[in-house]
């Protein structure tokens, strides 16, 4: 059984267990999330949302929030003698499927 989920502005599909890396939520760590925008769910049937399933969740547990690697963006204009390097570090919520609710 999978679940097509949309949190943070991005779509995952989640099996029961799986761990994943979201988008920052304000939840502490070992709380519980529920997630109700839940785009498509498959068990014994597929069914998919028009935009969402209607009575569909699925329960998560917080692991941790962190900072994930620092990447680094350069810009640069040629013939003008100007550079500049910035580094970007994405904040992230680490949780654990529970329950698939459908």
């Amino acid at each position: 059984m999978f679940a097509v989920i949309e949190t943070g502005g991005k779509q995952y599909k989640v099996n029961e267990g799986d761990v994943i890396f979201i988008e920052k939520l304000d939840v502490a760590d070992g709380e519980s999330v529920t997630f109700d925008k839940v785009l498509a769910i498959s068990g014994d049937d597929f069914k998919a949302g028009t935009p969402y399933v209607e009575g569909a969740t699925v329960t998560a547990n917080v692991i941790n929030t962190g900072k994930g690697k620092k990447i680094y963006v350069m810009k640069y204009k040629p013939k003008k003698n100007e550079k500049k390097k910035i580094g970007h570090r994405q904040f992230y919520t680490k949780v654990q499927i529970e329950k698939i609710n459908a």
